[in-house]
């Protein structure tokens, strides 16, 4: 065992010592030593009740004969962070995360860990420290929230954001909004529909990193209990086996994740999560490989915010296994599981409850919600390099659209215009200098989108940013634009007025004006200066583009 370094002969009696300091006895120390990585906290719903699934986790570890030990990492909640300068560090936490969890496993030399993460940037960095560490590991991320009832109906924190905008123009009341804030964020959980969130669970077990089921059984659900009591106990098997991530996750595994991304319409923020953590695997997956996929694999459910079901109804029809069941002919169904089995061998004993229902939500591969992914990657004059757009979510009306640019440097001088009326229909507003070197921290403009949503506009008008978008998201919004406005993209050259042409069908993302004309501005650009102190400098320093995961050296 990996952890004999720290406990075994006469020269670790020091080590043994301040082991025994914390309760472990010497039976204990011939059993295997377990991380349980938690991500609990007291400030995100969807960590708020990790302390209860760590406590099942170590009980699921000591039933099998291993030993527990918990520690910590940090989170941020995007929804809190959000439209403020606290959004700018959500996506370098995960960095952060991934480094700490190192720090603590190879310091302490543990022969496995239980990962337990819920939200939007905490996942991925839990999945890359997995990746780069190829230890046993297995996740068990922390459920959905169940969504709230307002006015006769399901409501979410998307809800809410939205009734900023309806009530900025009088379309709900006081009072309205006010029922949305109470209500709408029903407790423990991540926000109740496929959102960043919930988007990355699915993808942990569409990778195989996860226990079947884990990843759509909500916060509250005593499901998710035995599951994170099981992945206790399994990962004392792992250990025997010595079955760590880089033998169950390979480049097969990785279009396997891609396929249920678009068959769910989950969030773009995938296009910077798997690359990245790609990365950490020692593979390379490259923007493109979304856009390929997504021409041939269908949508397959309707889900918030692109569609009217939550995660409450998704888990009620199968989940991710159901998903997997209906992609079954596309699906490398031979890859490996944290389980010890197949994906394909896990669907021989799938046991979808309510079948009914299942093909009711869940659409097949003949009658598919629509006949492409739900993410779409664009290119052209404006975006070189790339740009992402959850075209499942976008008005047909808006597939295609050619409009006069609004240009504004950075969230906050566009959220004013925007509540100060100044957009219109028709219009296309870019909004730049927020993506990962230029915010840096390339924030999400789920206040934008909500505002222009709740205002009634996302049916009319466009956005275009070098930053990236809440998988909370809906309408026609185009992010992570290639290269960035810091590092001279096109994006940067835009100017009120200019022609910006959009064709999702096509994958086309153009400024109308001429290449002469663009070199001339190209060779007048000068890049704003900004001061940056702290943590955000080190990391403007490392970051790469958007187009790359937004990996940091």
């Amino acid at each position: 065992m990996r952890s004999d370094i720290i406990k075994e002969g006469p020269e670790r009696a020091p080590n043994r010592s301040l082991l025994k300091a914390t309760g472990v006895t010497d039976s204990e120390m011939r059993k295997p030593f377990i991380a349980v990585v938690n991500s609990w906290n007291d400030i995100i719903p969807g960590h708020m009740h990790l302390n209860k699934l760590a406590d099942a986790v170590k009980a699921g570890i000591r039933n099998a004969g291993g030993v527990p030990f918990e520690f910590h990492t940090i989170g941020v909640c995007d929804g809190i962070a959000m439209g403020h300068e606290g959004m700018k560090y959500s996506l370098p936490s995960r960095e952060i995360i991934e480094d700490t969890i190192e720090l603590m496993v190879k310091a302490h030399q543990f022969d496995g860990m239980v990962l337990i993460p819920t939200c939007d940037k905490i996942v991925p960095g839990h999945l890359m420290a997995a990746g780069r560490l190829d230890i046993p590991a297995i996740v068990v991320t922390g459920g959905p929230m169940l969504p709230g009832y307002v006015d006769d109906s399901y409501k979410d924190f998307i809800s809410v954001s939205e009734g900023v905008g309806a009530h900025r123009i009088g379309k709900i009341s006081d009072d309205d909004l006010k029922e949305l804030e109470n209500f709408a964020c029903n407790g423990a959980g991540s926000c109740a529909g496929m959102y960043t969130a919930n988007t990355m669970a699915c993808m942990t077990e569409a990778l195989g990193l996860s226990l079947p089921g884990c990843a759509t059984a909500h916060a509250v659900d005593a499901k998710k209990v035995r599951i994170a009591k099981e992945s206790g106990e399994r990962i004392v098997e792992m250990i025997k086996e010595n079955l760590t991530p880089r033998k169950i996750v390979t480049y097969k595994s990785f279009e396997n994740g891609i396929m249920v991304d678009m068959a769910v319409g989950g969030s773009t923020n995938t296009t910077l999560h798997l690359p990245a953590l790609a990365h950490e695997f020692g593979l390379n997956l490259p923007l493109e490989k979304f856009d390929e996929l997504s021409r041939t694999t269908p949508h397959l459910i309707s889900l918030r915010p692109g569609g009217s079901n939550f995660m409450l109804h998704f888990d009620r029809a199968g989940g991710v296994q159901a998903i997997i069941q209906r992609l079954s002919s596309k699906l490398h169904l031979e890859q490996r599981t944290v389980n010890g089995k197949t994906i394909g061998e896990n669907l021989k004993e799938l046991d979808i409850v309510n079948p009914k229902l299942n093909k009711e939500i869940i659409g097949t591969l003949e009658n598919p919600i629509h006949a492409q992914g739900g993410i779409a990657v664009l290119k052209g004059s404006l975006a070189p390099e790339g740009a992402v757009v959850k075209q499942a979510a976008v008005d047909p009306g808006m597939h295609v659209h050619t409009g006069p640019a609004r240009v504004y440097d950075g969230e906050k001088a566009a959220m004013e215009s925007i509540l100060a009326g100044n957009v219109k229909p028709g219009d296309v507003v870019i909004i730049r200098y927020e993506g990962p070197k230029g915010g840096p921290g390339m924030r999400e403009m789920l206040a934008v989108t909500a505002a222009l949503g709740g205002m009634g506009l996302l049916e009319s008008v466009a956005l275009i940013t070098d930053g990236r978008f809440s998988g909370g998201t809906r309408g026609p919004c185009i992010g992570h634009v290639s290269p960035e406005a810091t590092e001279g993209g096109p994006i940067a050259l835009v100017k009120d007025g200019d022609m910006i042409e959009i064709n999702i069908p096509e994958r086309a993302l153009n400024i109308k004006i001429s290449e002469e004309e663009l070199k001339q501005r190209k060779a007048a650009f000068v890049p704003p200066k900004t001061e940056i102190t702290g943590y955000l400098a080190r990391y403007q320093r490392s970051v790469h583009s958007a187009n790359t995961g937004g990996i940091v050296d």
